[in-house]
């Protein structure tokens, strides 16, 4: 057994400014700043440093569906109901680029890991990859319609940090997890009471967080397969949940409008001791990075042919997209 925490996860911050929902939330990674976008059009940086004034940004014409802040910090992304990526300078000035980007919702938009680049992902079908300083659309995978359609059924899909599994939330209350090399389902998870709206990976990639209507937010630790945290702290849907980029951090956001940081209380000692404890077979196991899985056949069995079917064609997309 993994040592307990020496604390529970505490809250640490609660900010209020929205006039609406909060629909998305990610940190900077220096963990100074803390971008919320809301079903209120604006988006907001917060400053973890008390007494900071926040920055309000507006110029989206509808709600903000997705934040993603770019590797140096420098930059931060926002997706939108109104059909456009907006690239922002988190500063007191608050200017940003359109990218009249999609024909339909803009759901996810990420920066790759050097900046150079981010994608974006719409309910137009399509999945777009854009050059950030030269401002240029690059390519589409619209070809590839069958997997963004046939993931309608999933509200949020993350990559474990190892890049090797996937973690996929559902409206059917359920977060799975699968191996897209094996398309392999690993673990599946029935503990929230309603949809599963949003989902973080810990950078350890031992632990993940997940965000429900029903309310909470859980904890599950990846290598025992249980539930470790329920937190309330929302009065209503707990819309979104992200990790800070040490994992020292989560922040959640919600249809009650309010913002709320949280001290994970994880620390890098309880990280090695964990990759240190044999498992039991129908466990996740990270060691230097790399995953190493391993499946008890008689309790997880590939059920779901849609999924599968969306891996496969994902699978297609990154060798298409391999140069």
């Amino acid at each position: 057994m993994a040592a307990p925490c020496a604390e529970d996860p505490s809250l640490e911050r609660h900010f209020k400014g929205h006039r609406d929902a909060v629909t998305c939330v990610d940190f900077s990674i220096n963990t100074k700043q803390l971008a919320s976008g809301s079903m209120d059009s604006c988006l907001m940086v917060w400053h973890m440093k008390p007494q900071s004034r926040a920055y309000r940004f507006t110029g989206h014409k509808d709600a903000v569906t997705c934040v993603n802040f770019s590797p140096s910090g420098h930059l931060l992304a926002s997706g939108s109901r109104d059909k456009t990526v907006r690239i922002w300078v988190p500063n007191v000035k608050g200017e940003s680029t359109v990218f009249r980007a999609h024909t339909a919702t803009v759901r996810s938009v990420h920066f790759c890991s050097d900046g150079q680049s981010f994608v974006t992902a719409s309910d137009d079908k399509t999945v777009k990859v854009w050059a950030t300083h030269r401002q240029k659309f690059l390519f589409s995978l619209s070809q590839h319609i069958n997997w963004v359609r046939c993931a309608n059924f999933v509200t949020y899909v993350d990559f474990h940090p190892s890049g090797t599994c996937i973690a996929a939330a559902g409206m059917d209350n359920t977060v799975k997890v699968w191996d897209v090399r094996t398309h392999r389902l690993l673990q599946h998870y029935q503990l929230h009471s309603a949809a599963v709206n949003g989902l973080s990976f810990h950078p350890s990639g031992n632990y993940l967080i997940t965000a429900s209507s029903d309310s909470t937010l859980k904890i599950l630790d990846l290598m025992e397969g249980r539930l470790l945290y329920t937190l309330h702290g929302h009065q209503g849907p707990a819309t979104t949940v992200a990790f800070s980029r040490t994992g020292e951090y989560f922040a959640s956001g919600g249809s009650d409008e309010q913002v709320m940081v949280w001290k994970s209380n994880f620390d890098i000692v309880d990280h090695g001791e964990v990759t240190k404890v044999p498992r039991p077979p129908a466990t996740l196991a990270s060691s230097m990075g790399n995953l190493t899985v391993s499946i008890l056949e008689q309790r997880l069995t590939l059920t779901e042919d849609k999924l599968k079917q969306c891996l496969e064609n994902q699978q297609l997309i990154m060798q298409r997209a391999t140069p």
